[in-house]
């Protein structure tokens, strides 16, 4: 009853559709998350995430694009939506660029993969999408296919759907203390007993180090503690579309916001906006706090005060999410094996690093692709960057 065919580590979002694509395949999985699922403790905090095609990279278009049918696969297991369909829009000025991008790039980008897409002024901005007070130079593009992620209900439905399957068994509980390998098999030791499984899929998020370290490597990362404030619709009739402006620094304020739309499922009558920068990065993800960043916090609600007349300035409600950044100069996704010089290295593939939530049905099936194949028909060349990030432990 503990010999599995995959071991997935870490019971998230990304874990869990690795689990289920795992299950469609007909494979034995487990899922070891090291607290309860559903926890608000990593990465997966939160209930929304933005879905967005924009990108200032044509290959991250492309790959958005190709996770479409796999979100659409999804929603045909549950009656819940888990894309609400509001657009995107980014605007701001067009020759900055932050971690996510760069507006001109991005239309670019667009352009060649033939994304429809409106292109807007400063007046178009505030006419349409209800801003105030953007500088006349400011630009924009709205792209219709943006979604609010309802990720509580993604995460719910492919928990639902492993749970159903008769291959997945999902624990909770069960933080990885060691792994060691036997006769070509990994044996993963955890309070709640030792599974034995042929192949690893390592995915805890920000706890990355925390598992790949008991296979004798690690990767350089940083950790930011998101902050989020819920701010009162005074003005229903604006409808907000997922959204991310581009700004210059302003002295010590990064200056970079993104936001949410009013959602059904959490805090109805409040839009969420947060900071697209923390003001001090963590050294370790045991330094997270649900407590936000005052400082981050007063920048946001100065923006929203200035800018966003449709909101009371001030929040309502505040959360925070954790999120491990790579080196990386656009913070991007790592997926890979191992390094070659741990054993059986081409029976470990791990994700870890960036903003993924736009992809996880996709990404799932990439990572059991990886597992069960030791290949993929996506490209995923860009995210192959292991040999850079992962350093060996001794060295």
């Amino acid at each position: 009853m503990n010999n599995f065919d995959v071991i997935v580590i870490g019971g998230g979002p990304m874990g869990l559709s690795a689990a289920y694509h795992l299950g469609q395949r007909g494979s034995t999985a487990l899922v070891l998350e090291q607290s309860g699922f559903f926890n608000q403790d990593g990465s997966s905090a939160g209930v929304s995430r933005q879905f967005r095609i924009p990108y200032p990279e044509e290959y991250m278009v492309k790959l958005v694009k190709q996770s479409v049918p796999f979100w659409d696969q999804l929603q045909t297991q549950t009656d819940v939506l888990l894309r609400d369909p509001v657009g995107t829009l980014w605007f701001g000025d067009p020759a900055v660029d932050t971690t996510e991008g760069n507006i001109t790039q991005a239309e670019a980008s667009l352009r060649a993969q033939d994304v429809p897409y409106d292109k807007l002024t400063a007046v178009d901005i505030e006419q349409k999408y209800g801003f105030h007070n953007l500088p006349p130079a400011y630009t924009g593009l709205f792209q219709a296919d943006g979604a609010s992620i309802n990720l509580t209900a993604t995460m719910q439905t492919l928990f639902d759907r492993c749970s159903l399957s008769g291959t997945v068994t999902l624990q909770d509980q069960a933080k990885v203390t060691a792994i060691v390998q036997k006769d070509g098999v990994f044996e993963v030791v955890t309070p709640r007993g030792t599974f034995i499984g042929k192949k690893l899929v390592v995915v805890p998020g920000p706890y990355i180090n925390s598992v790949i370290n008991l296979l004798g490597f690690n990767i350089e990362a940083q950790y930011w503690n998101m902050a989020s404030g819920f701010y009162r619709i005074k003005q229903p009739e604006i409808k907000y579309p997922t959204w991310f402006v581009f700004q210059k620094k302003v002295e010590n304020n990064p200056n970079l916001f993104y936001g949410f739309p009013e959602v059904s499922w959490n805090h109805p009558g409040y839009a969420r906006v947060a900071s697209d920068f923390v003001m001090t990065p963590m050294t370790s993800p045991n330094q997270r706090t649900s407590v936000p960043n005052p400082q981050e916090l007063a920048f946001t609600s100065a923006w929203v005060r200035e800018h966003m007349p449709g909101l009371d300035p001030e929040p309502v409600f505040t959360s925070t999410c954790m999120v491990a950044l790579s080196d990386i100069d656009s913070k991007e996704l790592l997926i890979d094996f191992a390094p070659p010089e741990v054993p059986n290295h081409q029976n470990i593939v791990v994700y870890a690093t960036g903003w993924a939530g736009k992809f996880i049905p996709l990404l799932g099936s990439i990572l059991a692709d990886l597992a069960l194949d030791g290949k993929t028909s996506f490209d995923i060349s860009q995210f192959r960057t292991g040999h850079t990030y992962f350093t060996m432990n001794d060295r």
